[in-house]
């Protein structure tokens, strides 16, 4: 220990340069460490911003879906046929009298 406080000149610049080029490597490192975390925060929030407009998009319709009815047809002779696939269809209420 000794040796190294009794170096002379040269052995101080040295230790000073080296504590000065970690002193700016910390504050590089924290700068990007911020900046990196300034980014995270913003990407949340973007998301954050992105599932409540998809919620309230998904309410709309939900909503627009509840209040839609179905227009009575005015011929009583009209029955309701769906595709079950292909070239098949079931018809419901060709069997009940009005």
């Amino acid at each position: 220990m000794d040796r190294l406080n009794s170096a002379g000149g040269s052995g101080s610049a040295l230790k000073s340069l080296a504590w000065l080029a970690g002193a700016l490597a910390t504050c590089a490192a924290l700068a990007v460490g911020a900046v990196l975390a300034v980014f995270a925060a913003a990407t949340v929030v973007l998301i954050a911003l992105m599932s409540s407009a998809l919620l309230a998009l998904a309410g709309l319709a939900m909503r627009a879906r509840r209040t839609v009815r179905a227009r009575p047809t005015g011929d009583p002779d009209v029955i309701e046929a769906r595709n079950v696939g292909g070239h098949s269809w079931v018809a419901y209420g060709w069997n009940e009298r009005r």
